[in-house]
């Protein structure tokens, strides 16, 4: 996915700055920076969730395979499956389990009998690393998980109808350190199959998770790099001093 100059503007105020960033095949780039500093925003650009906001204007150039997602003959039910998105909070739907992970692929005509649907919902699961801890209760409902089985049950929902790019927000701040960890591991298994682009108030998980870390700040992107590099040499004054706790 090749972002450039990417402008967000919320009615007269803008809020992202010129933001030009890449996100390759099979590797993580992690976001970080203050609260409020353009992160998400910028992240929601990415499968055109800001278009849900009336007095929201992007503009630049976002593309996937060659072409401009935000183009007019774009179709952004098909989009947004092809860059699926986890939320901070998991969101599963009021359904079993096995329909939260089975109505991606019906209605995007993934799958056209019931074999190949239990077939794509178990492949999900299994993927998503929760597939023995609930084969035997898929009829049961989906908000009956813990709040780490969830989430990861929304990331088998997401991996169900075959996206190249999955987009987390801060997938993990609502869970405890345990289902954090199982998030994390399964981000680095997930890496070989998607590309995935995270936003986290986290350090510590951006430098667990990530290949590349880009700093935002006030709406800009302040520098982008390998992770290790910018948690060890960043190059600007103030990514040093937000990775060194002298604000944020």
């Amino acid at each position: 996915m090749i972002c450039r100059s990417v402008d967000v503007y919320y009615g007269e105020d803008q809020a992202i700055f010129n933001v030009s960033l890449d996100i390759g095949r099979n590797e993580v780039v992690s976001m970080i920076g203050p609260s409020g500093c353009g992160k998400s925003t910028f992240l929601r650009c990415l499968n055109r969730m800001n278009d849900t906001i009336e007095i929201c204007r992007v503009t630049g150039e976002i593309a996937l395979d060659g072409e401009n997602i935000y183009g007019r003959n774009i179709d952004v039910v098909p989009l947004r499956a092809q860059v699926g998105m986890v939320f901070q909070k998991p969101n599963p739907f009021p359904k079993t389990i096995y329909e939260n992970v089975a109505y991606g692929p019906r209605i995007h005509g993934l799958a056209q009998t019931r074999k190949e649907t239990d077939e794509l919902v178990e492949t999900s699961l299994i993927k998503a690393g929760l597939w023995d801890e609930v084969k035997d209760r898929l009829d049961q409902p989906g908000t009956g998980l813990s709040g780490g089985q969830q989430q990861r049950l929304c990331i088998a929902r997401t991996i169900a109808v075959s996206p190249e790019v999955i987009l987390m927000d801060e997938p993990c701040s609502a869970l405890d350190p345990i289902a954090t960890a199982k998030i994390e591991d399964l981000i680095d298994e997930l890496r070989e199959q998607y590309s995935i682009a995270i936003v986290t108030h986290s350090m510590q998980q951006a430098a667990r998770v990530s290949q590349r870390t880009a700093y935002f700040h006030l709406g800009y992107l302040v520098e982008v790099g390998p992770t290790t590099e910018i948690f060890t040499k960043p190059r600007h004054k103030l990514t040093e001093d937000y990775i060194t706790g002298r604000f944020g």
